[in-house]
């Protein structure tokens, strides 16, 4: 490991520092950078987030791509984490906290509110930075693609019905540009760009001039990482200060929603006999959220200013570190999986 990937706790940390300093002192630069979005998906952020997802995809064996339906555990365990288990307990942790736990500090409004927000990030799967936490932990970069595309299709038909019933919303309108334009940004195009990379570099077959390449553009993956962290939290700097006791309330289930989903995927993806390089992403799939898509789903329904996406851009903030803290963690416990 290089020095960015052994200190990468670090350099998130002061950047999540600097996102926010310079969020507070240059607000009108992170402002400018905000407009700087179509269909509710800011495009500089998909830029940054697309150089970590093109060394993914150079990976990507579309030889191999057949043998995936030989392996269906992987595919079955993030399929019931995410459709069968994640909205559900999202929901419940929403209702036991706000309506329970924290009722004496939030008013009633607010409080459905929050627990809107939370529900709209737990029925919706991670799409594009899954790529990075698989890469992070070694993942079967075939098997992620597939997840991860047969996330996606379920969500289109999933999404609005679950979101509907948990919600009890009837008329829920999903913002399908936002939806396809993030699948786009975030498979297709980083897709079809390391497939062709990888016919151009790896005509004889030998994969050397293929891994100079992918090591060569390690440190943009890492500084694309970095530079979105900064963003994320610069465009919420102000929030942060100004709402602090909220974001700690919202974050709590947040927090436990989390690692509680990690905990019962890895088990079971330890007990079902899964190889780490498949175990790994299949519960990063279900622990991390398409928070792109509960943004724009919660501003939508609830208004730029409501509970509902307050608590989903809290989701934003938890999400990064928490998912770095459990690649840590699953790079450590590698010898539990054969």
């Amino acid at each position: 490991m290089g020095l960015f990937e052994r200190y990468l706790s670090l350099w998130v940390a002061l950047c999540i520092a600097a996102g926010v300093i310079l969020g507070n002192v240059v607000p009108d630069v992170f402002n400018q950078l905000a407009k700087l979005e179509y269909a509710h998906v800011n495009l500089v952020v998909a830029v940054l987030i697309w150089l970590m997802i093109y060394p993914m995809m150079i990976q990507i064996d579309f030889a191999s791509l057949k043998d995936i339906g030989k392996k269906p555990k992987g595919l079955v365990l993030t399929l019931v984490i995410n459709w069968l288990i994640k909205p559900f307990s999202m929901a419940l942790l929403g209702w036991l906290f706000f309506k329970g736990l924290f009722a004496d500090w939030v008013d009633p409004q607010s409080a459905s509110e929050y627990i809107a927000g939370m529900i709209l990030l737990g029925v919706a799967p991670c799409t594009a930075m899954v790529f990075v936490w698989s890469q992070l932990t070694k993942g079967d970069a075939n098997y992620t693609l597939v997840q991860v595309s047969i996330n996606d299709i379920i969500m289109i038909f999933a999404f609005a019905p679950i979101t509907a019933f948990l919600l009890g919303i009837s008329d829920i309108q999903v913002p399908w540009e936002t939806l396809l334009l993030s699948v786009g940004l975030y498979v297709v195009l980083p897709l079809i760009a390391g497939a062709l990379t990888r016919k151009k570099l790896d005509k004889a077959n030998d994969h050397s001039r293929l891994n100079a390449f992918i090591a060569n553009f390690k440190p943009w993956s890492i500084i694309g990482l970095l530079a979105t962290v900064v963003l994320l939290f610069g465009f919420q700097a102000q929030t942060i200060i100004e709402k602090p006791l909220v974001i700690g309330l919202i974050a709590v289930p947040l927090l436990i929603q989390t690692y509680g989903i990690f905990a019962i995927a890895y088990f079971a993806a330890k007990q079902m006999k899964l190889p780490h390089n498949v175990a790994a992403p299949a519960c990063m799939i279900g622990t991390s959220n398409f928070f792109e898509l509960a943004v724009a789903v919660a501003i939508s329904l609830f208004g730029l200013h409501s509970g509902a996406a307050l608590a989903t851009v809290v989701g934003v903030l938890v999400e990064v570190p928490v998912m770095l803290s459990l690649v840590w963690f699953a790079n450590r416990t590698r010898h539990w999986f054969q």
